[in-house]
């Protein structure tokens, strides 16, 4: 046989021999898809767990054989091939909202009392009469919240919550998930985004801490904390080994939604599409079958196979939904009911004091590593020596602590009768732990209001005549402007609302252990050249960390303000302020000198008051913010001559934008004086129809209401 015919023949069976790979790879893929689907979506699962493998280490070998036939949306690529060296981040389209809690059934009827007075007239009743309302009520399960987006049927990023603006890229980690599709089936939308919950399940857990037990690492304090901590792995291999499940509970945007009109349809079609949904959720006609559904569920609860913190009961109807909107960082028509908290005993082995950023001088309870929640607690604030002193907390008693909606520790009674004679009182220190000055109280102002129905409400209401009076905070202070330990969490803060993400906690500490930095406004003035030597950066870091601070230097005055860290001064208040004055010059010259008109805003009180007259005139305080802007940092005004320019007129959004999410739309309408509704009505100025903008724009057609596309809609803004 000659060299050519060798050559020829082995040409022609190594092309069979691919060729029969090449099924191969396909049959194994389809068999494994099929079996996962029989595992996580129906539940019935008709192998073992080592056919399973078998399965999957054959195609492993195939593929490690022939490299050409890999896919990106392989069952294999759930494990991801190098660790990587850090998460990228990623801007959230739609905001990830936190829902505000409630703890009984009394907090559950009164939020049902405020949605229903917002909810429009039904047209088949009286006037004031909000016609049925539904309710949705499904399993808060407590693990981390993630995002996924698909993009023609193909999952393309995945993404924590974060900051609920920006989450972190861990698309790799949650691949190895096998609950989540790579690949939805067909027909399915062009661009879908699902939100849900990565979860590990208790038995999991017991498996790794038994394991974590025998060879002598830490034990997960529960399933929350070890499902982010496995998610947060820079090696996608580690985090398969966690065997993490995924629920998903939520449709954010969908690049076709005229079908889908209530909640409880989202999950009936996130399941038709291979994901895990809630077995155990309903809808309920009213509040009284909501808690049935409630206490039932408490039953059921310790039995349940993963961690969960509550019920999450929602308004059914979308339509509902959107006219309900948001406020802060939760939506009006969802809240989450917490079961009560669970309680444990310990012996509070001392007092120490933790010192916050503005200064407060905050006592902790340090008592022996304990139980309570599902996780292993061993302090709790005390929050004040007021709260002390109620208590009649001593050091050595027995205390029964407990975490508020399974979250916050805290000391909630003293068992007296526990006591042995050699309990210790507790004072509050003269001077600062951390600097040695000396501790204060300070003055402050608290205020009643008469409401329009004649009784009073300290601190709380937007109209009426105020009555101030005096009285010493229950607080003590650090009296040291130049504390380390406030100055540190100082840092921490300031860093996180400019969001200056690559400077975490440790790397400010090291930049501050370096002599690199001394205060925030030193931040603006690092180079390279200062952060590439230490140990551990290297070039390609501190190029990172350089990049970011340049990036964020100029920086709204909302968010300026809240970062100064006036006491008082929180998000809510800093917008208001900004909002009100419109530049920093003319708030420092107003808390400086004219404390009248600050006192004229809505929503500010006299002790916000205070602490603006107070923080403007101490001189170290205007020195720093000269030294920002002197560093390059630009506070953006807001523009009083846009500020009107939307006065008066009432805009109602519908559709997908595509050159802005719609919360930045509504916050460019506001911004601007207009005000933005979640429906349409005779009162309405605008409606801006995006793509796939369903019945408001048919509703303002018949009203008679003006439609605007998007590009006109961006004229006006300008």
């Amino acid at each position: 046989m000659s060299k050519s015919e060798i050559e020829k023949r082995t040409s022609l069976a190594e092309i069979a021999s691919r060729l029969s790979a090449s099924r191969r790879v396909k049959k194994l893929r389809n068999e494994i898809s099929r079996l996962r689907d029989a595992y996580h979506i129906e539940n019935a699962p008709n192998v073992t767990d080592d056919v399973y493998d078998s399965l999957t280490r054959e195609l492993r070998t195939l593929l490690e054989e022939y490299p050409e036939f890999k896919d990106a949306s392989s069952p294999l690529n759930r494990i991801a091939g190098k660790p990587l060296q850090k998460f990228k981040k990623i801007k959230h389209k739609i905001r990830m909202l936190s829902l505000n809690d409630v703890f009984n059934p009394e907090e559950l009827y009164e939020w049902e009392k405020r949605i229903k007075k917002l909810l429009p007239p039904s047209p088949l009743q009286g006037e004031g009469q909000r016609g049925e309302v539904n309710y949705f009520c499904e399993i808060k399960f407590d693990g981390l919240a993630v995002s996924l987006i698909y993009e023609k049927g193909i999952l393309k990023t995945g993404a924590t919550r974060g900051d609920s603006f920006i989450g972190e890229d861990i698309t790799l980690n949650l691949k190895t998930i096998s609950s989540i599709p790579l690949v939805l089936p067909k027909p399915c939308p062009d661009y879908l985004e699902v939100r849900g919950e990565a979860l590990m399940s208790k038995k999991t857990l017991s498996f790794l801490n038994k394991i974590n037990e025998r060879i002598g690492k830490p034990l997960f304090a529960n399933t929350r904390n070890a499902t982010a901590g496995s998610l947060r792995q820079l090696d996608a291999k580690l985090v398969a080994e966690r065997h993490l499940d995924f629920y998903a509970y939520d449709i954010a945007q969908i690049s076709n939604d005229e079908k889908i009109k209530n909640h409880s349809e989202k999950h009936k079609y996130l399941k038709e599409l291979g994901f895990n949904v809630g077995e155990s959720d309903a809808v309920c006609k009213d509040l009284t079958e909501a808690f049935r559904f409630i206490e039932k569920f408490e039953i059921e609860r310790p039995k349940f196979p993963f961690g969960t913190d509550g019920i999450v009961v929602s308004i059914d109807n979308l339509e509902f939904q959107e006219i309900l909107g948001v406020v802060g960082k939760a939506p009006r028509y969802m809240v989450a009911y917490k079961y009560p908290a669970e309680r444990a005993t310990t012996i509070i082995k001392d007092v120490k004091i933790n010192v916050g950023r503005t200064g407060v001088l905050t006592p902790l309870a340090i008592f022996s590593p304990t139980l309570v929640a599902g996780s292993t607690v061993s302090k709790a604030t005390l929050h004040n020596m007021d709260q002390i002193e109620r208590l009649d907390l001593r050091i050595g008693d027995t205390v029964v602590i407990e975490k508020a909606g399974d979250v916050i520790p805290k000391v909630v009674e003293v068992l007296t009768r526990m006591r042995t004679g050699k309990e210790k009182k507790f004072k509050m220190p003269e001077h600062c732990p951390t600097c040695g000055d000396k501790v204060q109280k300070r003055e402050t102002s608290s205020f009643q209001i008469l409401n329009p129905r004649g009784s009073h409400a300290e601190g709380e209401g937007r109209r009426g005549e105020k009555f101030e009076r005096s009285e010493l905070s229950v607080a003590y202070y650090c009296a040291n402007s130049k504390c380390p330990a406030k100055n540190e969490r100082y840092l921490e803060h300031f860093v996180s609302v400019f969001g200056i993400y690559e400077l975490g906690p440790k790397i400010l500490r090291r930049f501050k252990d370096e002599g690199l930095i001394t205060d925030a406004a030193d931040i603006f003035t690092l180079t390279k050249e200062d952060i590439a030597p230490l140990e551990r950066f290297g070039e390609k870091s501190a190029e990172n960390i350089i990049e970011e601070i340049k990036n964020k230097k100029k920086i709204p005055l909302s968010k300026f303000l809240w970062a100064l860290g006036i006491l008082h001064v929180g998000e809510e208040t800093a917008r208001d302020l900004a909002q009100h004055f419109g530049t920093l010059e003319k708030i420092i010259f107003s808390a400086r000198q004219d404390l009248a008109s600050i006192d004229s805003i809505e929503n500010i009180g006299p002790a916000v008051l205070k602490s603006l007259h107070d923080f403007f005139r101490d001189k170290n305080n205007l020195n720093f913010i000269k030294k920002l802007q002197k560093n390059g940092v630009v506070v953006e005004k807001v523009g009083k001559r846009e500020a009107g320019k939307l006065n008066g007129l009432t805009f109602v959004l519908t559709g997908t934008l595509s050159e802005m999410s719609r919360e930045i739309a509504k916050e460019k309408i506001i911004s601007l004086g207009g005000k933005v509704s979640g429906a349409v009505s005779k009162n309405t100025s605008y409606v801006v129809a995006g793509e796939e903008s369903g019945s408001k724009e048919k509703t303002a057609l018949k009203l008679g209401v003006k439609i605007l596309n998007e590009k006109e809609f961006l004229k006006l803004l300008l």
